[in-house]
């Protein structure tokens, strides 16, 4: 742990893309700072560290993960690697007696989810899917409506998580050496607003699917493409969701009540807003910006729990991570071919 009360040192594993999202989040967060990064190619990870530079001192980078593991003055990491490599760093992290703030999907199959958390809990480590869309305040928001009533009985939802990404083999998106596919990078993000909204609408508890429709459409390398879902629950209540590498979409998410209805109305899973739907005109809009960026309530959310010692987050448990990866299992699982394991 940190020497320092006032300081958490984060080290990063993986400095792509959404690290950056990451890193700049650090600055809403009080005590934050990037110390250590962990790069396969020294140089990218040198401008990263640059990049991000929070005093005179950039994060100190290294190529070797066991140097980053064996650092004392870290207090978690963050992995954001591939989907396929998340697994080998947070056992590595795990083991070292680091607590982890991974990227999600935190696995790509049930039974690897459950291996990990039983892990974390025997070596008494803090392990969460950093799953950034629990913790925005346009959440927070609509929470509350939910639980008041704001909709009445919820009847439906439905959502789409779409966009034209040029096909290339080796990107990760179409690659399925790198769990590629629309459902587990995008499409985790339908489900999982589906089963927040349930969580809302039934004082916390998320019923399982009765039953399960999805149509598939896939790559040239055997990835999904796309995916078209619809999940029937108790009470005639469904959820029908598409999320795809193919199309371009408003991206909205509406949950639908027997009153009214209520609505992310553009990229759900980043909203900055809440719309209360009715017959009548307009929409009532509710604002809820970012304080940075988004991330830093997942970051707040660890460093809490973190310091007190938890082994998970209340707000995003295992259990939580675990209801995702099974019910992905099982649109897998109905996948041409019946995939649901790692390609």
């Amino acid at each position: 742990m940190a020497h320092d009360n006032d300081i958490f040192r984060w080290g990063v594993i993986g400095p792509g893309g959404i690290a950056n999202r990451f890193a700049g989040g650090l600055a809403a967060v009080p005590g934050a700072r990037l110390a250590v990064v962990f790069a396969r190619d020294a140089a990218k990870g040198q401008a990263y560290a640059e990049q991000w530079r929070a005093g005179s001192e950039p994060a100190r980078v290294t190529t070797d993960l066991a140097d980053l593991l064996a650092d004392a003055s870290i207090d978690a990491v963050y992995i954001a690697t591939p989907h396929s490599h998340h697994g080998e760093y947070i056992r590595a992290a795990l083991l070292a007696g680091k607590a982890v703030l991974c990227e999600k999907p935190l696995v790509t199959s049930l039974e690897e989810g459950q291996e990990l958390i039983a892990l974390a809990r025997e070596k008494g480590v803090f392990l969460m899917e950093a799953l950034w869309t629990r913790f925005l305040p346009a959440y927070d928001v609509a929470g509350r409506m939910l639980r008041e009533g704001a909709i009445g009985e919820l009847r439906a939802m439905q959502s789409s998580f779409c966009f034209s990404s040029g096909y290339d083999p080796e990107h990760r998106n179409w690659n399925p050496a790198l769990a590629g596919g629309s459902l587990w990078d995008i499409g985790i993000y339908n489900l999982a607003v589906t089963r927040w909204v349930l969580q809302q609408c039934n004082d916390g508890a998320c019923p399982e699917p009765l039953s399960i429709d999805v149509a598939t459409k896939l790559a040239p390398t055997g990835v999904d493409a796309a995916v078209v879902v619809t999940m029937h629950f108790p009470g005639d209540v469904t959820s029908q969701f598409r999320c795809g590498f193919d199309a371009s979409s408003v991206n909205a998410f509406e949950a639908l009540g027997s009153q009214a209805g209520l609505r992310f109305p553009m990229d759900f899973w980043g909203s900055e807003a809440v719309e209360l739907v009715t017959r009548k005109a307009p929409a009532e809009r509710i604002e809820a910006p970012y304080v940075i960026n988004g991330f830093e309530g997942e970051i707040a959310e660890a460093q809490t729990c973190i310091r007190a010692g938890l082994l998970e987050s209340p707000r995003m448990p295992h259990a939580e991570t675990l209801g995702l990866l099974s019910w992905t299992d099982a649109i897998r699982s109905r996948f041409p071919g019946g995939v649901n394991k790692k390609a």
